[in-house]
């Protein structure tokens, strides 16, 4: 079967690296070009994937036109997601764009719109969503192991974005490197609200199988002198109660490295008992009326094609499946509809109803 073609298009974001690494890796895929306006940012992957000179562009309509792509990985900064994603869709391509979806609900419409119109699958990845732990944790609650959903409660972030690159590879950030990073403007989509409250009211919606919040309430937090907020705590009322989402860029540890206190991950609480899922733990901790003191359970193994992000989207392309879950703009939206709801909430100072 013929190889799909990709094309990794602008590398704001670090995790551009991690996603070439799989296509890289996976048999089905070919990276067919890259393409930023800064040459400097693509030598790594240039040297890590053996990707020829040829191969490599700096105009995005140059690189479309002469690798015409079976899909397209999009990495830019959050405030342009739309655009790029407006860009790519005349060149029929299926668009898997990095987390998180837009900047703003209309921004995630506008690219829902302009790839709807080429017929066309358009993805929106959350890393967290290949988190084993996480990934058990769904299929528990789907199963009915703690009843009937009640309250979500997310917190989630890191050290800071400047703290790590592709590959989580640990780097030590200079006050110049702050100064000019993308993460730290609003107008570009920064701040850890925007980098990680997505994660939270996404996976959020998919553990509470689609439903929404009818009312949100935000606060943020920040440096003196910072454009953008490291943290911030969301409460969403749902019609079984309130689920919180907590983001922060500071956190004392890494949680891929050392889990900090309190733990990155999500607490889970049901009718009939509770589930504890921590970001990238063997195990998951299960409470039921038979097991009040808790269960220790292994987390599921991932499979291919289910194991990650580019598997996970090749199969759906060879296949001709819809997306399903945090992937698919459905559930994404909704994630979004909360961010959007927050921001309001928290320029506000009040409690807002959720925003359409």
């Amino acid at each position: 079967m013929k190889k799909l073609k990709v094309v990794g298009l602008n590398f704001d974001h670090m995790h551009m690296g991690d996603l070439l690494r799989k296509c890289h890796q996976h048999p089905d895929v070919e990276i067919a070009g890259i393409c930023d306006e800064d040459p400097a940012r693509m030598r790594e992957a240039m040297a890590n994937f053996a990707i020829p000179p040829e191969r490599v562009f700096t105009d995005p309509h140059r690189c479309l036109a002469a690798t015409e792509p079976d899909f397209v990985v999009l990495c830019p900064a959050t405030a342009r997601h739309a655009d790029y994603v407006e860009l790519v869709a005349p060149y029929r391509a299926h668009v898997f764009v990095e987390k998180p979806f837009a900047a703003s609900l209309a921004e995630a419409d506008r690219m829902i719109a302009a790839v709807k119109r080429t017929k066309r699958l358009l993805a929106i990845n959350w890393p967290l969503r290949w988190v084993p732990a996480h990934v058990t944790a769904h299929r528990l609650v789907r199963e009915g192991r703690i009843g009937a959903l009640q309250e979500v409660h997310f917190y989630d972030g890191n050290r800071g974005p400047l703290w790590h690159a592709a590959d989580k590879l640990a780097i030590a950030p200079t006050a110049a490197m702050k100064r000019e990073s993308w993460f730290y403007r609003k107008k570009r989509g920064g701040g850890s609200l925007l980098d990680y409250l997505g994660y939270g009211t996404t996976l959020g919606t998919w553990f509470h199988d689609g439903k929404k919040p009818s009312e949100v309430t935000a606060v943020t937090a920040g440096a003196r002198g910072l454009e953008v907020d490291e943290h911030s705590i969301t409460v969403a009322r749902y019609a079984s109660g309130l689920s919180k989402f907590e983001t922060r860029w500071g956190t004392f540890t890494d949680p891929w490295i050392q889990q900090p206190q309190p733990k990155c991950g999500f607490v889970l609480k049901g009718e009939e008992g509770t589930i504890s899922s921590y970001d990238y733990e063997p195990t998951i901790r299960v409470q039921s009326r038979a097991h009040p003191g808790g269960e220790i359970v292994p987390v599921d193994e991932l499979r291919a094609p289910f194991a990650d992000p580019i598997q996970y989207f090749v199969h759906c392309l060879r296949e001709g499946r819809p997306l399903e879950g945090p992937l698919s703009p459905k559930i994404s939206r909704i994630g979004q509809q909360i961010v959007d709801s927050a921001i309001l909430s928290a320029r506000l100072g009040r409690t807002v109803n959720l925003v359409d």
